[in-house]
């Protein structure tokens, strides 16, 4: 994922999509996780916008089981 994911990127992904994007940043996120234990992480303010764009994706997911289960 883009270093800059803006929220509308994520809107337009369907649900499956998301799913995917959504396991992609929970690997990287143990990775990162991972490497500041063993001393190896360059990068700190990686861990934050990793973090925050897992929380962006599962809120627009929920938007989007929200708005599925009202249709």
């Amino acid at each position: 994922m883009a270093k800059d994911t803006k929220a509308a990127d994520i809107r337009a992904k369907t649900p499956d999509e998301l799913d995917t994007l959504l396991l992609t940043l929970r690997k990287e996120q143990f990775n990162l996780r991972f490497q500041r234990a063993t001393g190896q992480l360059e990068g700190v303010a990686r861990v934050r916008q990793v973090r925050r764009d897992i929380a962006r994706v599962k809120t627009i997911l929920a938007e989007k089981h929200v708005s599925a289960g009202q249709a």
